[in-house]
């Protein structure tokens, strides 16, 4: 049996990745219909996948679709989502959840009250690597957890209509758009933080959304985190790495934390505490390889929901995952606008 999905905003993210590696890959899932204001580029979308192109939301509501894919820009989000729901249909999000906390609390509400499914496209939990490193930190070969830091950039320059560039439709900027990947990446492995410290700005960009943050976290668990999320760095210059340490080593990726489902990833892991040695000598063997079979992050996620539908299950990523991570980016922005540490609560 497959889940039937219809996609709102088919030529941005969903035409480059979640419908050809995720929704038409899927043992679970097949696309029924499509719409984006884009009709030409709605109409192609339908035609490459053999689905209805809808000339409205209304119609794309009325179809025998089971979810509805939002993929538009951020600020159209909740409206989107709280019609969807009110037409009897699953929700699945990108990320964020809303512009606001507030609108996010009224998006899981909305799907409740319908009795339909909410869930959130945080794909980067579902790289290969990233759950092998989360079996070892959960089995405790990690040890203690100390510090994560998590890496994303990439060149963004100022674009004619690019709503990421418009606090006021994407929400932020850097930030909002690879910081929430990473805050949520680190969360995944060391629990929810519960305090922030965060420094934006504009360094190289010239628009209204911030092209620099750097974020550092508390854990409830003590251990503290870093992420740097940039608009202002050349692709091929940005490592994108993901560094998780703890009392007994340390796991360290490159390239891993992006859109695609490769990168490399090492552990350098102990059995047990060693002594104190003043002269600190470090190894030069590297640990050992972290090379699972690779998974196409955009399939797992539409899998994985899909999964949740057809067995009246809770999605592994819902709605209250989508409500706290805008709730930990609303906390950074403060911190960035008063200079201050932000203790978040409800953990």
């Amino acid at each position: 049996m497959k889940t039937r999905w219809a996609v709102m905003g088919s030529a941005g993210i969903a035409r480059r990745r979640t419908i050809p590696e995720g929704i038409a890959q899927a043992s679970n899932a097949e696309l029924a219909a499509v719409f984006d204001a884009h009709l030409e580029a709605n109409a192609e979308v339908a035609a490459q996948f053999g689905a209805v192109a809808c000339a409205s939301e209304a119609e794309l509501f009325a179809s025998d679709a089971d979810i509805v894919y939002i993929a538009t820009p951020a600020w159209l989000h909740c409206e989107q989502a709280l019609r969807a729901a009110a037409a009897g249909k699953h929700v699945f999000c990108e990320k964020p959840l809303g512009m606001t906390v507030a609108e996010g609390a009224q998006m899981v509400r909305a799907c409740a009250d319908a009795g339909v499914k909410l869930g959130m496209g945080f794909m980067m939990r579902f790289h290969a690597q990233h759950q092998a490193a989360l079996r070892l930190v959960h089995e405790g070969h990690l040890g203690t957890p100390v510090l994560g830091r998590a890496q994303l950039s990439c060149w963004y320059p100022p674009i004619p209509g690019a709503w990421r560039q418009v606090p006021e439709q994407g929400g932020g900027g850097s930030l909002m758009d690879l910081g929430g990947h990473c805050i949520d990446l680190l969360e995944m492995f060391f629990g929810r933080a519960r305090s922030v410290t965060c420094l934006t700005g504009n360094l190289v960009q010239d628009y209204a959304s911030e092209d620099t943050a750097v974020v550092l976290l508390e854990f409830a668990s003590g251990a503290k985190g870093m992420v740097d999320c940039l608009f202002n760095v050349p692709d091929a210059s940005s490592r994108n790495r993901l560094e998780l340490y703890g009392s007994l080593g340390s796991i360290l990726a490159e390239g891993t934390i992006g859109q695609g489902e490769l990168g490399t990833m090492t552990a350098q892991l102990e059995t047990a505490a060693g002594s104190y040695a003043a002269q600190q000598e470090r190894g030069i063997d590297g640990g050992f390889t972290i090379v699972p079979e690779p998974v196409n992050m955009y399939r797992a996620e539409v899998e994985a929901f899909s999964k949740a539908v057809l067995d009246g299950t809770d999605p592994p990523v819902g709605g209250g995952d989508g409500c706290w991570s805008q709730k930990v980016l609303a906390a950074c922005y403060e911190s960035a606008r008063t200079g201050t540490r932000v203790t978040l609560d409800g953990i």
